[in-house]
């Protein structure tokens, strides 16, 4: 197997670890607090490592990671339902990852799979056991129908971090530079945590999250990739500004206006690093 399909074959797996990290993070969102919810939001940050791994690993190879996202299985219905659809989303990555395994030939990436596929295995039973908790417990889709100016502002929120989570990660994974990957990778977590804020906002106001991105920035160069991220984040920053003057809110207009002292920071950070990769 050539170095081109050997990459093909790990972008193959990370749009499904991409693709399962969505709908978990869906499902965990949708049934409110709780500690099967909490369970799910591990397992989909065990499905986040997966994909580090295997994009730092595509760029060791010379490939560049995909952004798209694999398989996901999100039909409505019972919560039970869901854990049965998160059950099969496992059962196909275990075999997509024995197949893999079988086709590589270079120990180091077998290596790799190998320590993934039982992360997944262990996943499958954790998905079997909430199938029959939701049943026995009645767990419940809590989302609401709510669509007004405060779960229009959470889902645009939703959909930027989303789209800085993607664009950051590619760009630490892209950049050669050890200190700017790093603080990517870090600012990437922290819109995370806002991606997790406003989608639990909105399903606690009666709303229901949607996560999807808008085009992301696929710069090669580190300067050119810091002035991106730089422009998008001024830019949200004055809309989180904007939307929290807005609203009567007092708890939504707090969050808002932490999320925008994070995206502050943010452009401090960038512009710092911009200063010295210019230099």
């Amino acid at each position: 197997m050539d170095k081109d399909d050997i990459i093909a074959l790990l972008n193959k797996d990370l749009e499904d670890e991409h693709g399962a990290i969505i709908q978990y993070l869906t499902h965990a969102y949708s049934m409110g607090e709780g500690e099967m919810a909490c369970e799910i939001e591990a397992l989909a940050r065990d499905e986040m490592r997966h994909l580090d791994w295997l994009a730092e690993t595509i760029v060791e190879l010379g490939g560049v990671p995909s952004l798209k996202r694999g398989t996901m299985r999100m039909e409505d219905g019972a919560v039970g339902n869901w854990m049965k659809n998160d059950v099969l989303l496992e059962e196909g990555a275990i075999r997509q990852y024995k197949e893999h395994i079988g086709t590589v030939d270079d120990p180091k990436i077998k290596r790799l799979l190998g320590r993934i596929l039982s992360d997944e295995e262990s996943h499958h039973g954790t998905f079997e056991h909430f199938v029959e908790k939701a049943q026995k417990e009645g767990t419940k889709d809590i989302r609401g129908a709510r669509q007004d100016d405060v779960t229009r502002v959470l889902d645009w929120g939703i959909q930027h971090e989303y789209t800085v989570i993607l664009q950051y990660l590619l760009h630490s994974y892209i950049s050669p530079n050890k200190e700017i990957k790093q603080q990517m990778e870090d600012q990437a977590i922290n819109e995370m945590q806002h991606l997790g804020w406003l989608a639990e906002e909105m399903v606690d106001g009666g709303g229901s999250p949607t996560i999807e991105h808008t085009e992301v920035d696929r710069s090669t160069k580190t300067a050119d990739m810091l002035k991106a991220d730089i422009k998008i984040e001024r830019e949200v920053a004055a809309e989180y500004d904007r939307a929290a003057r807005e609203i009567d809110d007092p708890g939504i207009k707090k969050l808002l206006h932490r999320i925008r002292d994070n995206e502050i920071y943010h452009i401090d950070i960038f512009s710092d690093l911009l200063e010295e990769e210019e230099k």
